[in-house]
């Protein structure tokens, strides 16, 4: 289970820029389709709103492939110790 968390981390390394690079792709996309002040502002606040979950996606590969979730507490009574 432990060598797939970390194959998982990979995964989740591959598709964080990938995903913020979709979103960019897009965001252009439909601004140069329909270039109205609306549509900015609707792209701008998915792009603020996205872009730090897919960074947040790059840290927990990262912390996944490094083996930090190979062990993890059974009960919640061994969080607090």
């Amino acid at each position: 289970m432990n060598m797939f968390k970390r194959y998982a981390g990979i995964v989740w390394m591959l598709v964080s820029p990938l995903s913020i690079w979709f979103l960019l792709q897009t965001a252009i996309s439909e601004i140069n389709k329909k270039p109205g002040i609306d549509t900015k502002i609707q792209w701008g606040v998915f792009i603020i709103i996205f872009i730090p979950i897919g960074i947040g996606l790059l840290f927990f590969g990262y912390y996944a492939l490094k083996g930090e979730y190979d062990h993890l507490p059974e009960r919640s009574d061994e969080l607090e110790q």
